[in-house]
């Protein structure tokens, strides 16, 4: 009898990591490099020989260098700081819902310094009143 081995959640396959950055290719175009650590999602030769298939070059940082990636070294901070530092998660899933409100939050709703504090996407809320009226 075999055994079927399940991925915990959290985990993306290298051909699911080949279809999201294919998608944000699409919408961004190729980058001249693409920036990782030396995980095992971004060594597989799957996804290497993929990043030489769109003419982009991985740049792996180094294992213990945090200095080589300072905006994920910067967002993890904060994250830590601004929202595990004060909470208790009794279970995964509400940990899950939370991070995920936070994460809405920031990418949408939070002022932004370089922005001149406005939201990065800003919600569009049209006042009732303002609704067209349906014939």
């Amino acid at each position: 009898m075999a055994i079927k081995r399940h991925k915990p959640d959290g985990v993306i396959t290298k051909l699911r990591q080949v279809d999201v950055l294919t998608d944000l290719f699409i919408l961004r175009s190729v980058p001249g490099y693409i920036r990782s650590d030396s995980g095992p999602e971004f060594v597989a030769e799957t996804v290497r020989k993929w990043i030489g298939a769109v003419r982009a070059r991985a740049a792996y940082i180094e294992p213990g260098s945090p200095w080589e990636n300072n905006y994920i070294e910067s967002f993890n901070a904060r994250l830590r700081e601004e929202l595990l530092n004060g909470e208790i998660f009794y279970s995964l899933k509400e940990a899950q819902i939370i991070i995920e409100q936070r994460r809405q939050h920031y990418n949408s709703k939070r002022p932004h310094s370089t922005l001149e504090y406005r939201p990065p996407a800003p919600e569009t809320i049209i006042p009732l009143q303002q609704w067209p009226i349906m014939n």
